[in-house]
């Protein structure tokens, strides 16, 4: 799918889901033909000409200021993150991207190594830019994916990867007691990704797999929404501690922090609140899960 299909696939959904009644928008009673408002209105509300609007929707108009997309951000109720989405779309569509390029490998820094190794007692993964698992830390293991081989991280071709465990993964989805909400904070992240990388073949690949092989990943998909998750709590459902409440932290390390060229990778920690019963149970964790293999392959800068 190219840059001008996404972007107006993104502007279309996004106003069918808006409801003329929550902007004050008189219906008198007429039955619409179509859900959320009409070209007309949202062009109305952004104070841009109908013509206009159409042609960006429709692909056909590569030149959008950055006023005018804050305008159509604003008249869509977009959050943030969905602004920030928006103007990488319509910068992409402006620029041709889309065009396949190989993605270069990503490794683990040093620097990342050291601060995965200082995070001994917190659960702690690192994931690459299309959510590969690059590294985890003894804890991060257990706590996210303590079925798989400790060392998967170390072998490129046999990588975790944290969107096909979500969805694909039985042992992942029940680790959730609010599985939905955990997909949609997946989805919204890959949907931010996608915006930012429109010519990630591998990332495309990997959407086209989940999509085919999850409907639930194909509707979410399908309803463009945007999620930059920083901090998120959820309930897991441990199967050797049983439940605990942990608050999930990701921080990112783009370019300029150490990376290569293109690389964006994330640290993903499970934190839990002093004095809970959710502490005494991590706590539980760190107790019985075996420390590793000293003859197995740590963390190691540069892997990949």
């Amino acid at each position: 799918m190219n840059a001008k299909v996404r972007l107006g696939e993104f502007l279309q959904t996004r106003r069918s889901q808006l409801r003329p009644k929550d902007l004050g928008i008189p219906g008198y009673g007429e039955r619409r033909r179509v859900p959320g408002l009409r070209r007309e209105e949202l062009a109305s509300l952004a104070g841009v000409s109908v013509s206009y609007y159409t042609r960006l929707e429709q692909g056909q108009s590569l030149n959008a200021s950055p006023q005018v997309l804050d305008a159509i951000a604003a008249a869509l109720r977009l959050e943030e993150a969905e602004r920030l989405h928006l103007h990488n779309l319509a910068r992409s569509s402006a620029t041709g991207a889309g065009r396949g390029r190989r993605p270069a490998p990503e490794r683990v820094t040093e620097a990342t190594g050291q601060l995965l190794e200082a995070l001994g007692h917190v659960p702690a993964i690192v994931t690459g830019r299309r959510s590969d698992v690059l590294a985890w830390n003894r804890l991060g293991h257990a706590l996210f994916a303590g079925h798989l081989d400790p060392g998967a991280p170390d072998r490129p071709a046999e990588r975790p990867n944290m969107a096909r465990l979500v969805f694909l993964d039985a042992h992942t989805r029940d680790l959730y007691a609010d599985w939905p909400a955990k997909a949609r904070a997946v989805v919204g992240n890959l949907r931010l990704v996608a915006g930012r990388h429109p010519d990630d073949t591998a990332l495309h690949t990997l959407v086209g797999e989940l999509s085919a092989k999850s409907a639930d990943f194909a509707s979410m998909w399908a309803d463009h929404r945007v999620t930059a998750c920083a901090v998120a709590t959820y309930e897991m459902r441990h199967p050797l501690i049983g439940a605990l409440t942990v608050t999930q932290q990701t921080l990112s390390q783009g370019q300029g922090q150490g990376q290569g060229q293109g690389q964006e990778q994330n640290i993903v920690i499970a934190t839990t609140e002093a004095d809970s019963p959710a502490r005494t149970t991590l706590a539980l964790l760190d107790q019985v899960t075996p420390q590793h293999d000293p003859t197995r392959p740590g963390v190691r800068a540069g892997s990949g």
